[in-house]
């Protein structure tokens, strides 16, 4: 007899061994029918697996939000197959599901085409079509070995050789086409539906390794059903529109260039927007009692290897060397503020002790990951360090959950989840310090009234940590904001204060930032506005343009006027037309522009017209300078 537990707490019970799909079929027809698979204990499985055993038992459809891994999963397997149709001289690799999609990388001698992508996606649709049957069977692995060497699929073959000797390999087939898979897989081809794209082509090495050769991928996305799937071309669309490389280039804020990769250079409307950015954020910490610090670029390695760094990061660092010297250019700043903190004797009366600093860091990122400002080696991050006491944890946690919620609001991101990340299983310290690092941030984060969900292993290596994701304009989520408590550093690097008893302790160190980088966070704005920046934040918030050259001594008037109430503003009296102008700063995302030809000049007046408006008002010099002074006001006016 086999008892299964439903979610809802009920018992099923069955004579002996039962399929998913059978159990399912028993608690109702419409469930068998949307089922897609099952999960035993927690695990997912095949509909056909055979349970032989009392478990917790429920039944996976495409309403629960794992099954886009399957779908995509299966998408995969079904891509390869219509490439092997098509195409039988290619060789398959890997194929998983990716966020938001799949990819699958081929062995190829000639190149696929985007035209090749229309066809292949033809080719899925028929393979839905046919529905079919997904089956698994497992093999020895020495047979599994010489099975895919005799079909040509050395790759694969090579993957088996990496599993030990004696055990057995699962294997699943669909029409003619068999792959080396653990599964789970949906029961046939047709529950895929129709609700996927192949997106793009790209290059990648097998298995990743720049010294191994090139293959071909190929990128989709799949989902649930054809809404979900053109709500998400939709954004993708949107993102394209958004990308900040673009508008970066089109508003003149900044470029990029070979001769300095991962670095940023920034031209004058896009560093005075970092400026801005910065001068906010410093009054944040002002009022919040952060006392600002710098520290060093270069620093001995001896310093990186105390604090542990230098085994975990080391291939990260940019390194250099001098004299008997071997430097490491800094890629983080806790080690240095550690440093500042031991310099003479602390007292319990010092803490918490809120160390901030815009730290510029470099990290040896591969050229392959970088990606415009948002992903780069040269950075300057929002860093600060709280040097406290353990009973101080919990109220300085609360005070920086709402700091950074207080910045994130002021910055337009409304929308903010918070994942805590447990120990990784490489770490420095005792587990009986990580369970008193983890229940105390658990705690605190309690007590700042914040939910949470569970990103088991991605704790930093030194402790757990929160990691705050926003959502923009169009839905995606980006990682941002960090808060680490850390028991590990201040013992490593011998940092400690004088407490009430007259003894030495060692302080706990939260490790906190809000934006992450600067280069990063400012290419999240610029995205989530679609480069329309909020006036106070905008590096050129007015032009004043002429009609005719009649008009240019009352321009400079203008002006005048918007400089002295505090306008980052520019004149236009160049020889062009009208149109040509006000399109050419609304391209350059300008939130307002003053437009005066003679009759304003004869009546004191200017035309404004706001960006993405048609119409444009009449106003006074006078008005028109206070209706904008009052939308120019930044958060901390």
């Amino acid at each position: 007899m086999i008892s299964l537990t439903l979610p809802d707490g009920s018992k099923r019970t069955f004579d002996g061994p039962v399929s998913g799909l059978d159990v399912a079929a028993d608690i109702g027809p419409g469930l068998a029918k949307a089922a897609l698979a099952v999960r035993i204990d927690g695990e997912m499985r095949d509909l056909d697996f055979l349970i032989e055993k009392d478990s917790a038992f429920s039944v996976v459809t495409s309403k629960d939000e794992d099954a886009l891994d399957l779908i995509r999963h299966d998408a995969a397997h079904i891509m390869a197959e219509a490439v092997q149709e098509l195409y039988p001289d290619v060789q398959v690799t890997i194929g998983p599901s990716i966020e938001n999609g799949f990819y699958y990388d081929f062995a190829r001698s000639d190149k696929f085409t985007p035209e090749d992508l229309v066809v292949i996606e033809k080719r899925m649709h028929e393979i839905v079509k046919r529905d079919e049957k997904i089956e698994r069977s497992v093999r020895p692995r020495d047979e599994a070995i010489e099975f895919f060497k005799d079909m040509g699929e050395h790759y694969k073959a090579q993957l088996i050789e990496a599993i030990p000797a004696g055990e057995e390999v699962s294997l699943y087939s669909q029409g003619d086409f068999i792959d080396l898979c653990r599964g789970p897989h949906l029961p046939s081809t047709g529950r895929l539906g129709k609700a996927f794209k192949l997106t793009k082509l790209a290059g990648a090495y097998w298995r990743g390794d720049s010294n191994n050769e090139m293959l071909q991928r190929i990128y989709g996305t799949a989902w649930a059903n054809e809404k979900q799937l053109k709500e998400y071309l939709h954004m993708v669309e949107e993102a394209e529109k958004r990308d900040h490389r673009r508008l970066g280039r089109e508003m003149e804020l900044f470029h990029l260039q070979e001769e300095a990769q991962g670095s940023v250079f920034w031209h004058p409307k896009g560093w005075t927007m970092y400026r801005i950015l910065q001068d906010y954020i410093r009054g944040k910490l002002e009022d919040a009692d952060y006392a600002e610090v710098n520290t060093p670029q270069l620093v001995d390695r001896s310093l990186w290897e105390a604090s542990g760094h230098w085994e975990k990061f080391r291939e990260n660092m940019f390194i250099s060397e001098s004299e008997d010297k071997v430097l490491a250019i800094k890629p983080m700043n806790c080690p240095c503020h550690v440093q500042i903190f031991r310099q003479g004797t602390r007292s319990y009366r010092d803490l918490p002790l809120r160390m901030a600093e815009f730290g510029s860091c470099h990290r040896n990122e591969p050229s392959g990951a970088l990606h415009g400002i948002m992903r780069v080696r040269a950075f300057t991050q929002d860093d600060a360090h709280i040097f406290c006491t353990e009973e101080q944890i919990t109220a300085e946690t609360k005070a920086f959950c709402e700091l950074l919620l207080d910045v994130y609001k002021d910055l337009g991101f409304e929308e903010v989840a918070v994942k805590f990340s447990d120990r990784p299983p490489v770490r420095a310290g005792e587990d009986e310090t990580w369970d008193k690092a983890e229940s105390a941030l658990k705690e605190a984060t309690e007590a700042a009234g914040l939910s949470w969900t569970l990103n088991p292993g991605e704790g930093a290596f030194y402790g757990p940590k929160l990691e705050f994701v926003l959502r923009d304009a169009i839905g995606r989520d980006w990682q941002c904001g960090t808060m680490q408590v850390d028991f590990v550093l201040p013992e490593r690097l011998d940092a400690s204060y004088i407490g009430v008893d007259g003894e030495k302790h060692r302080p706990v160190m939260l490790h906190r930032a809000i934006l992450g980088s600067f280069e990063r966070f400012i290419g999240i704005l610029i995205e989530n506005h679609a480069g329309r920046m909020p006036m106070w934040l905008a590096p050129v918030q007015v032009v004043i343009t002429t009609i005719t050259s009649d008009a240019d001594e009352y321009a400079h008037e203008v002006m005048g006027a918007l400089l002295k109430a505090g306008f980052r503003a520019e004149l236009d009296i160049q020889n062009e037309k009208i149109n040509f102008k006000i399109r050419k700063h609304s391209h350059a995302k300008v939130p307002a522009i003053l437009v005066v030809g003679k009759r304003e000049a004869e009546e004191g007046t200017v035309a404004l017209r706001r960006l993405g408006g048609k119409d444009q008002e009449i106003l006074a010099i006078k008005d028109a300078v206070d209706i904008l002074a009052v939308e120019a006001k930044g958060p901390l006016a």
